[in-house]
């Protein structure tokens, strides 16, 4: 108990800090602060009740907390005082208890929490009822016992509306009739509150109203008027009771009208009687219509209404209910007797104009077309429509005519146009005048008439020439008469206006897309001209200019249509060019299917089938491109990347393996082309083509048999080839991955031996070892090709004969005679069929060898070598007797020569 007086008062003086900056969590801790059932009578208590009271009502916290921090702060203050309540309290205690809980009651109801309110007017009441209990108990009859009497009925009036109004919120109709009864017996002694309760019951039907409780509703409205005539001097007026009544009588349209049709007509014409009022005269007729009422009765009530003197509008108003109610002759008639009441009115016009569009929706456009010619008559005689009357007339008049240009009734919509601009004057600048003359021109041109149209535009670019509806229509007449150029600068200026932004007025006539849809529509119609260049310049724009990614991947696959079919036509450099414009759509779609969003299954199906009709087409020109590498590397990647925003299928993945292969191949092909110099950035792109396949390779070896796809040997081979080339060292591991697969073929390792020393490459020992190795399976061959032999051991000996003097090491001399000795064990296996120029070649080889050994001194080897030429004197054919003879003599001479050195070398030692 004490630790709960100890923490309200903390809090409470907290609270009461003048600089508190957490004051909604202070707040928040007093009112879930838990009260003990039994609260000892501490002063305490009761001052930090006061001090919370004047703290929330004080003028000192202005807007520091809001109207619910308020009510519970009022809530914890109120029970702080009931807590400490003494079993007799005195009067002032009493009142100070009617006062706190009264209004702490109305806060939470005006915070819409009833069921909080509901226990703090109940403690008012029985608060009051003490009171007046004690107020009675002493009565002397003295008059300030009787005034604050009253003063305690007139709360407990208040409270016990409360608490009506808290039923009603709580859905609890029958409690708060009671409570309503019980103010309404009181009122005898209060009269002055008469015209605050009928107000309070006509709120209370309001809400029903709302709510379309429409029986609740009748009751209060019902409990409102008859309250208000309880005292006619203290009611809230006639005016008012008649705006009960007429609600009254709505909701009686509104719940029933067939069977509540008396009760709703007494309502109105009571409400009339009290006071006269054009939205009473207006509703009573809406009652005679819904509830079938004859055209005489209808034809008083608006007649009635004419003559109560309202205004032109509720009479117009009156026309169209008519109308919408199908009673046609009374509305008519009636709008008659309208126009000749407000003959004098300027606000006439607006008369006239709902004649014309009631006489045009029943199909009476004879009789519609005259009363349009009489205000065009009257417009240049003094009798002009107001500008918002004639606004509303043009609106009806572009209408009629959109709707007969719409059903292919060309000539009738120029007559409607052309009564709109009978309203304009000569020389007159509006932006609505251009839009009229574009739709004029629009007419003129269905008809044939292009001279008449010319003009109307003319018109329009000299009222509004930065509409980019004005440049469209100046397109379409360039188109018709075939002016490339004019066509042009309109598409040039249709795009430039797209580019400005627009104004909040302008973004309410103009779509975002206007300019867009308009460039699309643009090609179409030179396409339908055959202006084939003419609609590509505004494809091309559209696609420059438009944000809608599906529009222009729509446009780029009309371009790569047209740009495809000129390729089909042309040759040479004109076909070159039209493919490298080809490459800049697919680039321009690749980006645009990029940038779609994926949301909606419909929406990624569609990037799909976008990007797989662009992923075909990028291919299908890869193939055309034979004479033309960079251009067919480029297509094929495209085709790649576009195939990345496809399902990975295994087609599709097979797809992308075949387009990284051939960009791979592509860039090497321009890389053989191009001077060692500029080779570097194609055979590293080469390698980042290869290194992403062989990704794509792993993929589709994983999901299915690929025995007999060769990609992977190209792949090593392209490979090879770019490291070589880039004199890179891991060439050799690529050698290496080629000889660790089965079965290869001789064919790959020639291949690589012959790029391994491919200029810029330059490994010859690499080239050796595949030499060395094509060398061993052609052997091992079951019918040896005799030629790729001999050429290996020719290309084997080429490398490895010493080229100069520096060059001679015994090493290298003996790789190359188990060269020799392996070109003579095939020439002895077949001698027939070893190519005779290839012997005499080893033949030369051989000699020359041992003659450059001699020069050196190295007597016995070059004795060696020069025996070994001689060996292939035998094998030779129709050149052995002529070599023979020379190489006899030279031989005989070498071994002379070598004789007297070898002397000499004994005679010195």
């Amino acid at each position: 108990m004490d630790m709960f007086v100890s923490n309200v008062k903390c809090l409470t003086e907290r609270l009461l800090q003048k600089q508190l900056a957490n004051t909604d969590e202070v707040i928040e801790k007093l009112f879930c602060e838990d009260f003990p059932r039994v609260t000892p009578l501490d002063p305490q208590l009761e001052e930090s009740a006061i001090q919370l009271w004047n703290w929330a009502v004080t003028k000192r916290v202005g807007t520091a907390i809001n109207e619910h921090q308020k009510a519970k702060v009022r809530h914890v203050a109120c029970r702080l005082l009931y807590s400490c309540e003494p079993e007799n309290p005195a009067e002032g205690a009493v009142r100070k208890q009617i006062l706190m809980a009264s209004k702490t009651g109305r806060t939470w109801l005006d915070c819409k929490k009833p069921q909080l309110a509901d226990n703090f007017l109940s403690l008012a009441v029985k608060s009051l009822e003490t009171l007046y209990s004690r107020l009675t108990s002493r009565d002397h009859g003295g008059a300030d016992i009787n005034t604050s009497k009253g003063d305690v009925e007139k709360d407990l009036l208040r409270v016990l509306s409360y608490q009506a109004e808290s039923a009603l919120a709580q859905e609890n109709h029958q409690e708060a009739v009671a409570c309503m009864q019980r103010c309404k017996n009181m009122l005898l002694r209060l009269p002055k509150e008469t015209g605050y309760l009928s107000l309070m019951c006509y709120n209370f039907g309001v809400d029903s109203y709302n709510m379309k409780k429409y029986e609740e509703s009748s009751f209060w409205l019902s409990q409102s008027y008859d309250i208000g005539k309880m005292n006619i001097k203290y009611s809230p007026g006639a005016e008012v009771q008649a705006k009960v009544l007429r609600l009254l009588a709505t909701v009686y349209l509104k719940w029933d009208c067939q069977q509540f049709q008396e009760k709703a007509l007494n309502a109105v014409n009571l409400a009339n009687k009290e006071s006269v009022h054009p939205s009473g005269l207006y509703l009573k007729i809406r009652i005679l219509l819904r509830c079938g009422a004859q055209d005489d009765h209808v034809r008083a009530g608006v007649t009635e209404l004419l003559e109560s003197e309202v205004p032109l509008e509720v009479c117009l108003s009156t026309v169209k209910l008519l109308m919408a109610e199908d009673r046609e002759t009374l509305a008519f008639d009636y709008l008659k007797r309208v126009c000749q009441h407000f003959e004098s009115s300027p606000e006439l016009g607006s008369a006239l104009v709902l004649h014309i569009e009631l006489l045009l929706q029943r199909g009476k456009e004879l009789l519609g077309k005259q009363k349009i010619e009489d205000i065009i008559t009257g417009h240049y005689t003094g009798k002009q429509l107001s500008p918002q009357t004639l606004t509303c007339l043009h609106l009806l008049l572009w209408d009629k005519a959109s709707k007969n240009f719409e059903t292919k009734n060309f000539s009738e919509a120029l007559q409607w146009y052309n009564y709109s601009l009978s309203f304009y004057k000569a020389g007159q600048m509006e932006p609505n005048l251009a839009k009229l003359q574009r739709n004029r021109a629009s007419c003129l041109l269905q008809l044939q008439q292009l001279d008449k149209a010319k003009e109307a535009i003319k018109e329009a670019e000299r009222c509004d020439p930065n509409s980019i509806f004005t440049q469209f229509s100046v397109y379409k007449i360039a188109v018709l008469e075939s002016n490339v150029e004019k066509a042009a600068e309109a598409v040039k200026a249709i795009a430039a206006l797209a580019q400005v932004p627009l104004t909040s007025e302008d973004r309410l006539l103009v779509a975002e897309n206007a300019a867009s849809n308009l460039l699309s529509l643009a090609a179409q119609i030179a396409l339908e001209n055959e202006q084939q260049d003419t609609a590509m310049k505004a494809l091309e724009s559209l696609c420059e200019h438009s944000k809608d990614e599906a529009q222009v991947l729509t446009a780029l696959r009309c371009l790569v249509r047209l740009v495809l079919s000129t390729i089909e036509k042309a040759s040479g450099e004109i076909g070159h060019a039209n493919l490298d414009i080809l490459l800049s759509y697919l680039k321009m779609a690749l980006q645009k299917v990029s940038q779609l969003s994926p949301g909606p299954s419909m929406a990624v199906e569609q990037r799909t089938e976008d990007a797989n009709w662009f992923r075909k087409i990028a291919w299908n020109s890869a193939l055309q491109c034979e004479s033309s590498p960079d251009r067919m590397r480029d297509f094929f990647l495209f085709s790649y990347q576009l195939s990345q925003f496809c399902p990975p299928d295994r087609a599709v993945l097979m797809g992308q393996k075949t387009c990284l292969l051939m960009a791979a191949a592509a860039s090497l092909e321009l890389c053989r082309k191009s001077p060692h110099s500029d080779q570097t950035e194609q055979l590293t792109q080469a390698l980042e083509h290869i290194q992403i396949c062989w990704e794509v390779w792993k993929t589709l070896k994983a999901s299915g048999d690929n025995s007999k796809d060769p990609t992977n040997i190209l792949l090593l081979l392209y490979e090879f080839e770019a490291r070589a080339k880039l004199n890179d060292p891991k060439v050799e591991t690529v050698l290496e991955s080629v000889l660790e697969l089965d079965n290869v073929e001789i064919k790959v390792l020639e291949t690589m031996a012959a790029l391994a020393m491919e200029p810029p490459a330059h490994f010859p020992l690499l080239c050796k070892k595949a030499l060395r190795i094509t060398l061993s399976l052609h052997r091992k061959q079951p019918q040896a090709d005799l030629a790729r032999c001999s050429q290996c051991v020719h290309s084997l000996i080429q490398l490895s004969l010493p080229s100069g003097v520096s060059d001679v090491e015994a090493r290298v001399l003996e790789e190359v005679w188990g060269y020799y000795e392996e070109a003579l064990s095939i020439i002895t296996a077949a001698p027939e069929d070893f190519p005779e120029m290839e012997i005499l070649w080893l033949l030369t080889r051989a000699w020359n060898t041992g003659i450059l050994l001699y020069s050196l001194a190295q007597y016995p080897e070059a004795e060696r070598w020069c025996g070994l030429g001689m060996s292939f004197l035998q094998h030779l054919g129709s050149l052995q007797e002529s070599y023979q003879t020379q190489m006899s003599g030279l031989y005989s001479e070498v071994l002379d020569r070598l004789d007297k050195a070898k002397k000499n070398l004994i005679m010195e030692e």
